[in-house]
């Protein structure tokens, strides 16, 4: 058959399809940069670390501050008396209860959480890297 005038030839479409995915794959890159959040962090750690600092030491002292708040605690003084021994021995004993559960339940709990988490460890990186 003969090649219609608006047609291109073989050789330029190829050099335009090498192009287009050039393209596409420089596109690409920049996409995954702009998602790399990581690495995002890291660099801006990396120049500005004053300003993260700062922050975490903010948000360790507002968390800090949450967890050591005083709560008010209320005393009702006319409610002394056997209720208030009867609830210290409860408390007493299932405090003493969760203790021997959480001594017997501990082996268990290692094992699976070593099983869960132990393949984690082979897929880390070799060495320090980033952070």
């Amino acid at each position: 058959m003969a090649k219609k005038s608006g047609h291109k030839s073989d050789a330029e479409l190829k050099t335009q399809i090498a192009r287009s995915r050039e393209d596409i794959a420089r596109r690409l890159n920049r996409v995954r940069e702009e998602i790399d959040l990581p690495k995002k962090i890291r660099r801006s750690v990396r120049r500005q670390p004053v300003p993260w600092i700062v922050g975490a030491v903010a948000v360790g002292l507002i968390i800090t501050g949450i967890v050591t708040r005083k709560k008010k605690v209320i005393v009702d003084a006319t409610r002394r008396g056997a209720k208030g021994k009867s609830t210290l021995l409860e408390a007493g004993f299932v405090l003493g209860a969760l203790r021997i559960a959480a001594s017997l339940l501990k082996p268990v709990v290692v094992r699976f959480v070593e099983e869960k988490f132990g393949s984690y460890k082979l897929r880390g990186r070799s060495g320090p890297k980033g952070f």
